[in-house]
């Protein structure tokens, strides 16, 4: 089987590159490659090239933050000998916290050694992503995040709070209609909507607690608009992950599991976040594709 890093070299607060390669050097006869990519776009582009020139297993270890892997699984949709790996050293990391620790994926005997099992991919259209799609103030914030992430004091780990406030200022009411698996889920307007493979959003945030990853189905929570004193008082219930059991907050929600959801926009460039990577469009289909990527989790996990 070929292991083959694919690495950002700009994820992160400062480059994992060497680190990764003094770690690797020290595997004697491990048959490995690093890749380290060019530009935007271009993991996906050298994962499938690499999926369709070898007939072999090959394990992808994206090495970086949730954009990176977004670009390393979307490469590999369609190839069955294609496995997925991360190493987490980027700022945010959000899916490996469906599992704990990210420490436990930064060893990289625990990855060789891994358990292989099947998890499930978010659809739109010909985008994919592992672990969220989500709209409203998210969407707002994600768009702000990749301004700012580069930028000192407001970015890197503080890049989500930063952008989160600049969203209590723009965006605390996004008109939209979210339809799931047929059912209407809000009026006319939300605060926030998520639909989650995963566990977290925004380095921290808990918006999934009840998230299984492999079920075939999204966890999808609709959030309608409210005051900023509200707002600010919900937010800690949702960064917490208690939010969903808490009877004075149920008024604001409306939570489901779904197969599909569809979005309406109520404008032309209405904009969705997939794993942090912002596209604008009128109208959206999300689906879960289950069981569509091949994964190892740590041996430790």
């Amino acid at each position: 089987m070929k292991n083959v890093f694919i690495v950002n070299p700009i994820a992160g607060i400062k480059s994992s590159l060497e680190e990764i390669q003094a770690k690797l050097k020290e595997k004697q006869g491990l048959d490995y490659e690093i890749y380290i990519t060019k530009s935007k776009g271009d993991a996906t582009r050298y994962v499938s090239q690499k999926c369709q020139e070898c007939a072999e297993d090959i394990v992808f270890y994206s090495c970086g933050g949730d954009g990176t892997l977004n670009e390393v699984a979307s490469g590999m949709v369609g190839y069955s000998n294609a496995v997925l790996a991360i190493y987490p050293c980027g700022s945010g990391n959000d899916y490996v916290k469906y599992y704990g620790d990210k420490q436990e994926f930064l060893n990289i005997d625990n990855l060789l050694e891994g358990r292989e099992t099947k998890i499930d991919l978010i659809q739109v259209g010909d985008r994919y992503a592992v672990n969220a799609c989500h709209f409203g103030l998210d969407s707002v914030v994600a768009k702000k995040m990749s301004e700012i992430k580069s930028k000192k004091i407001i970015g890197g780990k503080n890049a989500y709070n930063t952008a989160v406030i600049y969203g209590v200022l723009k965006a605390l009411k996004t008109k939209c209609k979210v339809i799931g698996d047929g059912e209407d889920m809000n009026d006319d307007k939300i605060l926030i909507c998520t639909c989650v493979n995963g566990k977290y959003v925004g380095g921290s945030y808990k918006c999934a607690p009840r998230s299984i990853n492999n079920d075939g189905y999204m966890e999808v929570c609709c959030i309608k608009p409210v005051s900023v004193f509200k707002f600010l008082k919900l937010m800690n219930h949702y960064k917490a992950g208690d939010y969903l059991d808490m009877p004075t907050l149920s008024p604001y929600l409306h939570y489901k599991r779904c197969k599909k959801v569809e979005i309406i926009g109520g404008q032309k460039n209405f904009l969705i976040s997939l794993d942090g990577e912002v596209i604008s469009g009128d109208r959206f289909e999300v689906n879960v594709l289950q069981g569509a990527l091949r994964f190892i989790v740590p041996k430790t996990l």
